[in-house]
């Protein structure tokens, strides 16, 4: 069976930047950098052009920053299968949980090692979210305290779940993947897997990103604590 091959897509305004990531994924049996852009805008247009399965995204660029660009990839039907990993500073940044608002699948610090980065691509693009719950949580709680915050899902929100359902989507706030919440709730990983799946329909959420922040803004999992 041929294995699949990545293909990622870089968007940082720093040439340097996106040469060493490039060298990087490139140096990965299973990844291929399609594209390379050194502002949003260039990464939205090559993620519709490129075929990309994953976009590697800074979140500060010129013309249109990372954020907005996340959210017009993930708001483009065409580019329904296009996950993005935003790249940020410092984990406590506030605009990281804006970024997954806009439809980021998760995120990593720019300082993280070689190896971490590749093995964020590859977890990102089977469709899990990478999000470290300590820092998620206290980004969150922060962007919980200001009024005039919108909700990530404004039809939607945990009260049509069922039971299991609610305590599946507080695992996965928690940071739990699939087979940690079947341990923890007595279920096989398939039956977990199963769980999420229902929930993102029910919720209409993109991914296990946004189900974290439905489950902070409403209240089921209490901001900071994990």
């Amino acid at each position: 069976m041929t294995e699949r091959v990545i293909r990622v897509l870089l968007a940082d305004d720093q040439t340097l930047v996106r040469a060493a990531f490039a060298m990087l994924v490139e140096s990965a049996r299973d990844m291929e950098v399609v594209g390379q852009a050194g502002t949003g805008r260039e990464a939205v247009e090559l993620a519709r052009t490129a075929r990309a399965d994953l976009v590697v995204m800074d979140l500060r660029m010129p013309d249109l920053d990372g954020i907005e660009a996340t959210r017009l990839i993930a708001a483009d039907e065409d580019l329904a299968g296009v996950r993005v990993l935003v790249l940020t500073t410092y984990d406590t940044d506030e605009h990281v949980v804006e970024a997954l608002r806009a439809g980021a699948s998760g995120f990593l610090v720019k300082d993280t090692r070689p190896a971490e980065l590749l093995d964020a691509i590859r977890t990102v693009a089977a469709g899990e979210a990478l999000l470290s719950p300590g820092p998620t949580a206290r980004l969150i709680a922060r962007l919980l305290r200001s009024p005039t915050a919108p909700p990530v899902l404004p039809d939607g929100g945990p009260e049509g779940l069922s039971d299991r359902e609610k305590e599946v989507l507080t695992l996965v706030a928690r940071g739990l993947n699939n087979t940690e919440i079947a341990d923890t709730l007595g279920l096989s990983p398939l039956t977990a897997k199963t769980h999420v799946s229902r929930i993102m329909g029910k919720l209409g959420a993109r991914d296990r990103a946004q189900l974290v922040i439905v489950a902070y803004e409403s209240g089921m999992v209490t901001p900071g604590v994990v």
